[in-house]
This record gives structure tokens, sequence and C-alpha cells, in this order.
């Protein structure tokens, strides 16, 4: 089976041990794997066990995920945040992992000032630097003031750390209130520096009214994720990784996708669906080869 270079699959996409989703995403095709913290947490050998895994299986740890709410804290909840990144920090190391991917503050009394915020950032991307870990900083859709991938890469260039980057996520950008709203999102991916951008994160979705999608089930939100094409927003999908690819991004994809089906799912068989989606990315996207049609190439 051929190898799907560049992409990569969250850990908690799949469900079973940990080895198993390993094995699932190498049969795929995969070589590397974003690590969630709970996966790495909850396994009884932690950290260095996994790692010997992840090299059993022929994987690469592409990132560790996430580190919540770091920035625009005071006082002892400052305290508190940067003693959860250090042993982030460590753990990253631990595993062998290159990137830590940190994610921006929902909390309500979280500043909301340029200048703390950036200052925040510099200190976290200092704490990994004498590790040679990158963090890539991500806008979440619910973000008290970074909610949008532009707001985060101002704070990351005013941060201006060399191991300081953005993880560009698109369901924020999607999840924009209106089509013409998220398409506006993507005309200003061009307004980005390719070499700040350290991680794309895809994922498309089933439902494109998130007020009359199902309730949310087993923590799963409520328009379930699900990989790029097999959803709703399949054009919007190729259209910015094409955008990325012409403004010159070199870097890695990885399959963001949290669904509650999925976990029901024996993970090879998710891993499959993971692997025609990078198929269809990086052929019929891509390559701009002749595609084939969705309805036959996702079943």
């Amino acid at each position: 089976m051929g190898i799907l270079s560049g992409f990569g699959m969250a850990s908690d996409t799949l469900v079973g041990p940990l080895e198993s989703r390993f094995s699932a995403m190498a049969d795929a095709g995969f070589t590397q794997v974003m690590l969630s913290a709970a996966d790495v947490a909850s396994h009884p050998g932690g950290a260095s066990a996994v790692a010997r895994m992840l090299q059993s299986s022929g994987l690469q740890a592409l990132g560790y995920q996430t580190l919540h709410a770091f920035e625009g804290l005071a006082g002892s909840l400052h305290d508190y945040k940067v003693a959860i990144a250090k042993s982030m920090l460590e753990t990253c190391q631990a595993l062998g992992s290159p990137l830590l991917l940190a994610s921006s503050s929902t909390y309500p009394h979280a500043s909301s000032d340029p200048d703390v915020i950036a200052k925040d950032l510099r200190k976290l991307a200092m704490l990994a630097l004498p590790l040679g870990i990158q963090v890539a900083y991500s806008a979440v859709a619910e973000g008290r003031s970074i909610n949008a991938h532009a707001s985060a890469y101002d704070a990351v260039c005013q941060a201006d750390c060399p191991n300081l980057g953005l993880a560009l996520a698109a369901f924020p950008m999607h999840a924009a209130e209106t089509s013409t709203d998220a398409m506006d999102a993507i005309d200003t991916v061009e307004d980005l520096d390719p070499s700040r951008i350290y991680l794309v994160q895809l994922s498309d979705r089933i439902w494109s009214d998130a007020e009359n999608a199902p309730q949310q089930q087993h923590g799963i939100a409520s328009s379930p994720s699900v990989f790029p094409g097999e959803g709703v927003h399949t054009d919007y999908l190729a259209d910015l990784v094409l955008r990325l690819d012409a403004m010159g991004y070199q870097g890695n994809y990885t399959f963001a996708v949290h669904n509650a089906d999925y976990l029901q799912l024996p993970a090879p068989f998710v891993a499959q669906r993971a692997r025609r989606s990078g198929l269809w990315l990086r052929e019929d996207v891509l390559r701009r080869s002749a595609p084939l049609p969705l309805t036959c190439r996702f079943k």
C-alpha cells in the first residue's frame, strides 16, 4: 500500500489500544500521528512506552496536542498554566514529538490585550526552545479574543520567536456564519507567510447548518467532523489546500476529526477512510489529475 507522506491522523480519531491504532494507521499508509495528551497520559506505560510503540509501528510523532488556554491569565492561574505547559513539553520531548499544539484561550477572564497575549506566547515558546520543540498556535472558534486564523497569526508575529508558528485549522474558517464569511477567511490565507505555518489541520462537516445539527453526543461536537471530501465543505477544503500549495506551504497536514460514530467502528475501517481522503487531496486536488467521483471514492 502506498505511503501518504505529508499527512497524519490524530490518535483520538480511532478507538482501541494505542498499539492497534498505530498499526491501523501504518497499514493505511500513514507515517505520522498527532498524539493526544489524553491517550498518552492514560497509557499504563506512559510516554516512554508510547514512544517505543511508535518506533515499532514505523510511525513518527507529528505533534502533541493540546495545551489549552495558556495565554492572557494572571497570578496563580498563570502560574498554574505554566506548570501544565512545562509538563506537556517534557512529555512532548519524551515522545520525540517536534511540535506542541496550543489553542487560544476560551476563558472569559483572560486578557484580550494583544501585548499580554504576545508576551505569554513568547514565554511558552521560550520554554519549548531548549527542548528543540516548536509551538504551533491555533485559533478556536469559541476563543475569547483569538477566534480566527488572522488574529492568531497577528499574535504569533507580535510574539516573534523562532520556534513559534501558526496551526491553521480549517474548521474555524468553515464554521463562519455564512458561506461568504468562510470564503473571505480563505482569501486572507494568502496574506500569511507560509514559513510561519507549522501545521494545517483539516476536517469536514456533515451538516452545513449547526443550528439544525443533532445535539452533542458522547462529548463530540453537535456537527460531527468527518474526513475531507466526506462532508459538505469539499469545495472549500480543496480551494484552501490549493491556495496553500500555490503560496509555497510545504508543511504537514493532519486530519483533526472527532466523530462519535467513528469511535464505535474498528480502527482499520476508519483509518482506510482517512487514507481515501488523503489520496483525494494528494492525487485529485494537489496533482489536479482527473478526479474520481466522490460518491465512488468515499464508500
